[in-house]
């Protein structure tokens, strides 16, 4: 029997009640929770969360209070972003500066039973960014105890002829984006660490050579198949449902998509439900109004994540035509579902759509993206008996690969070559 391998869990950013990063953080640690003895350490901010998801303080996690400095640098980066929802490589270089205290404060807490082998070894899982480097990590080597990081990812290019949509998310720090490789304790965080797991190819890319042999490649999200458990329906409705998720912004593309379906629409072939919210919401309806389609459009704003799914799994269609996507989660979310997704090749979501599973659209011109999109929706328009195998397909993906738990799986045999319990190096996450 494979030993239980005692783990000190660091997410900085984690709580089953919001979403992205904190949502991300909370289900891989405490899926990792079930198949290792391990500690969560997080920020305050989360501990009412975590007692009212069951853990206990103490026993089961850790609130670390960082707030002195956190709070400060969120007023000032909620001003340098510019808007609400906008400016994340602000955000992402404010937390670049401040992180190391909150790992500080960690080390504070936990160093002397880090140095006395209560664990075995210690794995940050967030914060994702690979521009936000670990203190702790040279102090773990120092100390004899194996460090993991990840998984690591951002900093996907904004696209060639979509720097409109980069200035209107007020993304001006992406420009010198790369200026983070000359902040302190990047090499020594690359060198201390034992294992590196990068969350896209992309982000793997960006490590360099003399490490890249530490690096082992697992997507940074995974199904709660609690969350996503309302499949749908066998047949395809008619006419057809197509659903679109997420922010109202433009590198989404949610105004490509309804012009692209705008000829479908309004003949009554095509059902459009858009599901969140944002700066375009008056936009997007203004142009709805333009195409004639206010009709066949249903804008439902923001919904709990809790409740998507009820209106998700009523469509045929999961549309997203997104050109910049990290992790690509609301894809796994649509493919759960059964939904046949619609995806720009780029990012995330076109490293978890194979052949098979749903429909890639090159990233070109925006144009053509929306000459694209309309070709594929037409000819599933007219042939909507190939739905439901697609989707079939795409659900199966999920189960095979991308639920927590075997996510947490992978993982655990990461731990495992660090260890030495396992002489090989476990193989990259594999597409097929």
């Amino acid at each position: 029997m494979a030993r239980a391998i005692r783990v000190l869990l660091i997410a900085e950013a984690a709580n089953p009640e919001w979403v992205s990063v904190p949502l991300v953080g909370w289900s891989l640690a405490t899926a990792l929770t079930k198949v290792v003895n391990a500690h969560i350490v997080t920020q305050i901010r989360n501990r009412d969360a975590f007692v009212r998801a069951g853990l206990v303080e103490g026993e089961d996690f850790t609130a670390i209070d960082s707030e002195a400095i956190d709070a400060l640098a969120w007023r000032a980066a909620s001003v340098l972003r510019m808007g609400e929802g906008k400016g994340w490589t602000t955000m992402t270089a404010v937390n670049a500066l401040t992180y190391p205290y909150f790992e500080r404060l960690v080390w504070n807490r936990f160093g002397e039973d880090i140095r006395n082998g209560r664990f075995d070894l210690v794995h940050r899982i967030t914060p994702l960014s690979p521009t936000i480097n670990s203190p702790i990590a040279r102090k773990c080597k120092k100390a004899g105890i194996p460090f993991v990081m990840g998984p690591l990812n951002g900093g996907l290019p904004w696209p060639h002829g979509f720097d409109s949509e980069r200035r209107r998310e007020r993304e001006w720090l992406s420009y010198v984006r790369r200026a983070y490789k000359l902040l302190p304790w990047r090499h020594s965080t690359l060198s201390s660490a034992d294992a590196i797991i990068v969350g896209s190819r992309y982000t793997e890319s960006e490590i360099p050579d003399r490490h890249r042999d530490k690096c082992i490649y697992i997507p940074e999200n995974a199904i709660d198949t609690a969350r996503f458990s309302q499949p749908v329906k066998e047949n395809a409705s008619t006419p057809l449902r197509a659903c679109f998720i997420g922010r109202l912004v433009p590198y989404k593309g949610p105004d490509m998509l309804i012009t692209a379906a705008a000829p479908l629409l309004r003949e009554r072939r095509l059902q459009l439900d858009m599901i969140g919210d944002g700066p375009m919401m008056g936009e997007l309806r203004q142009l709805a109004e333009q195409e004639g389609v206010t009709e066949a459009v249903n804008f439902h704003g923001w919904v709990p994540h809790e409740n998507v799914q009820t209106i998700a799994s009523q469509s045929d269609l999961f549309t997203f035509p997104s050109v910049r996507e990290f992790g690509g989660g609301v894809v796994l979310e649509a493919m759960a579902l059964g939904l046949v997704s619609i995806i720009v090749d780029y990012g995330g979501p076109g490293e978890h759509i194979i052949e098979g599973t749903g429909f890639k659209l090159p990233l070109v011109r925006r144009d053509q993206i929306i000459a694209d999109l309309r070709k594929i929706l037409t000819e599933i328009v007219d042939a909507p008996e190939q739905l439901p195998e697609i989707g079939r397909r795409a659900r199966q993906r999920i189960d095979d690969k991308y639920t927590w738990e075997r996510k947490a799986e992978q993982i655990r045999e990461v731990y495992a070559w660090v260890l030495k319990d396992r002489s090989e190096k476990p193989a990259p996450f594999a597409s097929p």
